[in-house]
């Protein structure tokens, strides 16, 4: 079975986790995201010869900060954004593993799926910081799509997302309860998200995790999910949000 390549996962990324629009100009990919985090926000370039500067003018017209995702291969503009003082933010790995190899059905007590997301899976996210306007990102997000609730003993504990595109399924904002985690939770509910995307069709599991994330990064490699591609942010100089 062929790996997807680099430019299936990115377009993967943007199915599933969507801005507001995407507006293709003078070389670059602008995102909206209306407040949705950096990755529905972020510009990504077209070409090797994109100007900054017109970049730059695209975000600031819809009225976000310029950011930049910088992907394999684009070295040359990473170098450009360097030397105009641009700091690197937030370094990602994207995993990936054929659904098959870990998909895993879990007992209807502890892990129950719901769409559109109900309360609780609301407040869970909310309580870790994923905001309203994250919730919209899912709410456009291309079908098929789930959210999935895992429970520890009766206990609401941890929340998942995940959507399909094509034959690849992406998995985002998984968050267990502090208080709940170390208990096998995030590999139930990385499982349960297998199981749900092989039955709707998906050969292959994804997900994006910062590198600074040492915990999540422990689970993926556990379950012998292969780190595949990377990227990293460019933020402007003297922005800090």
């Amino acid at each position: 079975m062929t790996k997807p390549g680099q430019n299936l996962l990115f377009a993967a990324l943007d199915a599933t986790w969507p801005p507001a629009r995407i507006i293709d100009r003078d070389g670059w990919r602008l995102r909206e995201g209306l407040g949705g985090g950096q990755r529905v926000s972020a510009a990504t370039a077209l070409e090797d010869h994109a100007d900054i500067s017109d970049g730059e003018r695209g975000m600031r017209a819809l009225g976000q900060h310029p950011l930049f995702m910088v992907r394999p291969g684009e070295e040359a503009i990473d170098s450009k954004l360097a030397k105009r003082g641009y700091d690197v933010v937030d370094p990602v790995t994207l995993y990936l593993v054929p659904t098959a190899d870990i998909a895993q059905a879990q007992p209807a007590a502890i892990t129950m799926l719901s769409w559109p997301p109900l309360a609780v899976q609301r407040e869970l996210w909310g309580q870790a910081g994923i905001s309203e306007a994250r919730i919209a990102v899912m709410e456009r997000a291309t079908e098929p799509k789930t959210a999935i609730l895992c429970r520890s003993r009766d206990i609401p504990a941890g929340v998942v997302f995940v959507a399909i595109d094509d034959d690849i399924a992406m998995l985002h904002a998984l968050e267990v309860s502090p208080t709940l985690q170390r208990q096998g939770l995030g590999e139930m509910a990385v499982r349960a998200v297998a199981d749900w995307a092989q039955k709707h069709g998906a050969r292959w599991l994804t997900l994006a995790v910062t590198q600074a994330n040492t915990a999540a990064n422990a689970l993926y490699h556990k379950l012998k999910m292969e780190p595949v591609t990377s990227y990293h942010y460019r933020r402007a100089p003297g922005v800090t949000t």
